[in-house]
């Protein structure tokens, strides 16, 4: 499989050089030269497979021609060291808990599964340079891209946040680390920190001496492998009788978890519409009512790791679509959600329901309670467990919200940070220090 930029000005790429570049040398976002559609037999007996089945038949039509069967099969299983249920929330909303992986976040799947494929390339490849990640982070990347490359050999990860504007709990996760793991704390905001990331990777004199890589959902091999939640997702709503109209509903923030999500209805998945739920950075929502794409900066919510402005996975949705507003709107829609309306939503769904979401899950809980049609059921993404914002939870609903383990154990680390300012400048002086 090739792969190309979005910007069209750069040359194709295969899938190793897409992973270890993240981006494309024209500043593009890699896309797949073609989306392999799946046999109908698959989707008749899907809700027969296990996650691992589903997600093994999804990888190999993707990364097939480019890694070994056994090879990507032991990638797949040691990604997928857990299962993500879909819970009955209401009699037409199921909510797919994506938060069961190490850091209680959906991007581990993600991570994981990057971590181990560029441990594929390192091991086969002639290049004895370490591999620099870079990934700039609003919440839960910096956690889950942390903990999947922990200890992996040949690979430093360096993690930039912005200051003040991430959980206590998130912070713990990826700050406490130490080992092959530096934290840079940021004073700005996300689109800050993606921004010092982005001009890294357009930096000759870096990239010519530095192997760098990027992995937030800007590098396929972090983007790929979530539409795996998808098919996973539409099986046990279908177990349910709940798939026949199928809505679902992704919180977005980057983009990239929906944009996964798009790449499996193109591989033939039957979804018969999406929303997209915002929070109160609502750039690609006025998108969709205006067709004019406008970023601006991005204003901090409670739904922290949707606060972007300026999402970078757009540009590979418009390229699905081949811009056309039009095929946009027909299959998206989205929603914004204040902050005093996620406080209402957190109360609400637990005093009705007995469900406790997060702030993000909050967003597209609202996105979809009132906006059902007739025969439509809703799968709701839940992206990240509710105690990693005790606080907020916890004040919204008047309930005390228990923190798991996993969590409590990286809040009992001591904080490693380096803090960065916003100027580039900074930020390549750190870089020019590495070997």
């Amino acid at each position: 499989m090739q792969y190309y930029s979005t910007n069209g000005q750069a040359p194709l790429a295969s899938l190793e050089k897409a992973v270890i570049r993240g981006l494309a040398e024209d500043r593009g976002l890699y896309m797949p030269e073609r989306i392999p559609v799946l046999p109908d037999e698959f989707y008749e007996n899907i809700q027969t497979m296990t996650f691992h089945e589903i997600a093994l038949t999804v990888a190999e039509a993707l990364f097939g021609e480019d890694i070994p069967r056994k090879e990507l099969q032991r990638i797949v299983e040691e990604t997928l060291s857990f299962d993500c249920p879909v819970v009955p929330v209401t009699r037409s909303i199921g909510a797919l808990e994506l938060f069961h992986g190490p850091t209680l976040a959906f991007k581990d799947v993600g991570a994981r599964f990057m971590a181990r494929l560029l441990r594929h390339f390192t091991q086969h490849s002639d290049d004895p340079r370490t591999i620099h990640v870079l990934v700039a982070t609003s919440g839960d990347t910096g956690s889950a891209v942390a903990n999947g490359f922990l200890g992996v050999e040949g690979v430093r990860v360096h993690v930039l946040y912005p200051k003040g504007k991430v959980s206590p709990i998130q912070e713990c996760q990826f700050t406490t680390l130490g080992q092959n793991i530096t934290a840079l704390e940021v004073d700005g905001n996300f689109d800050d920190c993606q921004a010092l990331v982005k001009s890294a990777f357009m930096d000759g004199e870096l990239t010519s001496r530095l192997r760098l890589t990027s992995a937030n959902s800007i590098n396929v091999a972090r983007l790929l492998p979530q539409s795996f939640y998808y098919f996973h997702g539409y099986a046990q709503m279908k177990r349910l009788g709940l798939a026949g109209q199928l809505v679902v509903c992704v919180p977005s923030g980057n983009f990239g978890n929906i944009c996964a999500a798009l790449i499996a209805k193109r591989m033939g998945l039957p979804v018969k519409r999406f929303v997209a739920a915002n929070n109160a950075n609502e750039v690609f929502f006025d998108y969709l009512q205006t067709g004019q794409y406008i970023p601006r900066p991005s204003v901090p919510t409670l739904a922290n790791a949707m606060d972007v402005g300026d999402p970078s996975n757009a540009a590979r949705i418009f390229e699905l679509y081949g811009n056309d507003w039009n095929a946009i709107t027909a299959d998206i829609s989205g929603s914004v959600c204040s902050d005093e309306r996620i406080r209402e939503v957190l109360k609400y769904c637990r005093e009705k329901y007995g469900y406790q979401l997060d702030p993000h899950g909050a967003c597209g809980f609202h996105a979809v309670y009132h906006n059902l049609g007739k025969g439509e059921a809703a799968l709701l993404c839940e992206t990240a467990h509710p105690a990693k914002f005790k606080d907020t939870v916890e004040a919204a609903t008047g309930a005390e919200i228990e923190i798991p383990a996993r969590l409590a154990a990286f809040m009992q680390g001591e904080k490693q940070s380096v803090p960065m300012g916003r100027d580039y400048a900074d930020f390549k002086e750190y870089l020019s220090e590495l070997q």
